[in-house]
């Protein structure tokens, strides 16, 4: 169903194939269709296993696949999350440390393609920021290779804990809907959304229906995507700190890793003296207000810290939005800044830009700047598109 959003609101299906490609495996094919549900047009997309993507595989040979791809540094790092929460969450449903836990239903090739499809696809469409509204948490059971099972199934409900993600009843308290979110959805929304109701400006529109047409309610996912309003003062914002003294840069470079992935806004060291003069580093996180009790948790467990400091903290930011542009280099993102609704820059997009130049042969800083005055050009000087 994300996979079918992605493609309603205006990736392409070749694109999308293409993006796959990368991961060098076969054994699966995309079939999408326009469909259906209930009164809701927009697009079912299947993935279509061959009997050699039906063998199971573990989260391990997931990870490895698509760290050995050809995808973007986002792509690897988001896919290889998402997939070690499926793992976390496994773990805990059969008491067993991860990595030890065999896979069953989640272990064929159509998990693979779901979870890199969703995140390459998201890049593609230049989504920078996930919102997520609430799950819903289903009704009923559903048969699984263990028997029956509630809903949501063991798994499901595990992402929902490790997430703290928040959970509400079937649509209109609809009585028996089986399964309206899938472990799969719930590890690639966990990991790469956050749970608030931004305010923003609606661009597009996709849905992505489910194989199910339920007279209840219409089995479809929507993905609204737009420049978020971001107000030049903002005050929901936390910073969180804290001092350490007997971690490696290693394991610390690990835990600032662990903080943007769940969706801190900046993660940055401090070296300092404490006590007796010894040397240490000092944590500073900034984080969205609702994410301030995930980030503290990451803190205590992956840590030595005892304690944490917390105070509220008052952002000036400009707004901002990421539109894609065609250069003498290729197609690249660029961000735009404006204060007042006025464009006050453009910068090329990293990944982007580093991307182009491996292709090209070109020195980074030579794209980045060619980059930057033909977006000066196009944007600034010759309107913005």
């Amino acid at each position: 169903m994300l996979l079918g959003a992605l493609l309603d609101a205006g990736l392409s299906l070749e694109d999308l194939r293409g993006a796959l490609a990368k991961l060098g495996v076969d054994g699966y094919s995309l079939r999408a269709q326009r469909a259906q549900r209930g009164g809701l047009e927009g697009t079912h997309l299947v993935v279509e296993l061959e009997e050699r993507g039906r063998r199971t595989h573990t989260i391990q040979n997931f990870v490895d696949t698509v760290e050995a791809s050809g995808l973007s540094d986002r792509v690897v790092q988001q896919s290889r999350a998402a997939f070690l929460r499926i793992e976390e969450a496994e773990a805990r449903v059969h008491g067993t440390e991860p990595g030890e836990t065999h896979l069953h239903e989640l272990g064929t090739l159509d998990t693979l393609v779901d979870v890199v499809g969703s995140v390459a696809g998201l890049e593609m469409l230049g989504v920078e920021t996930v919102y997520c509204s609430a799950f819903p948490s289903g009704s009923g059971v559903v048969r699984s290779q263990h028997g029956l099972l509630p809903v949501p199934a063991p798994a499901t409900a595990a992402l929902f804990e490790i997430a703290n993600a928040p959970v509400a009843p079937p649509p209109n308290n609809a009585h028996n809907t089986g399964e309206m979110v899938t472990p799969t959805g719930a590890a690639i929304l966990t990991t790469l959304a956050t749970f608030q109701q931004p305010q923003f400006n609606v661009q597009r529109i996709g849905y992505g229906l489910g194989t199910r047409d339920s007279q209840q309610y219409p089995n479809a996912l929507a993905l609204w995507l737009g420049t978020e309003q971001t107000e030049k003062y903002s005050t929901g914002v936390k910073l969180i700190e804290t001092n350490i003294d007997d971690m490696s840069g290693e394991l610390l470079g690990y835990v600032q890793e662990r903080l943007f992935e769940m969706g801190a806004r900046d993660v940055w060291f401090t070296p300092i003296q404490m006590k007796k003069n010894r040397p240490a580093t000092m944590l500073s996180i900034i984080v969205a207000a609702a994410d301030e009790a995930q980030a503290v948790d990451i803190v205590m467990k992956e840590t030595s810290t005892l304690g944490v400091r917390v105070r509220p903290l008052e952002r000036i930011e400009a707004q901002r939005e990421v539109v894609r542009i065609d250069t003498s280099v290729g197609n690249v993102a660029v961000k735009i800044k404006r204060l007042d609704g006025s464009i006050v820059s453009v910068s090329p997009e990293y990944e982007d830009a580093r991307l182009r130049a491996i292709e090209k042969g070109l020195a980074i800083h030579d794209v980045f700047g060619r980059i930057q005055r033909e977006a000066e050009t196009q944007i600034m000087q010759g309107g913005e598109r």
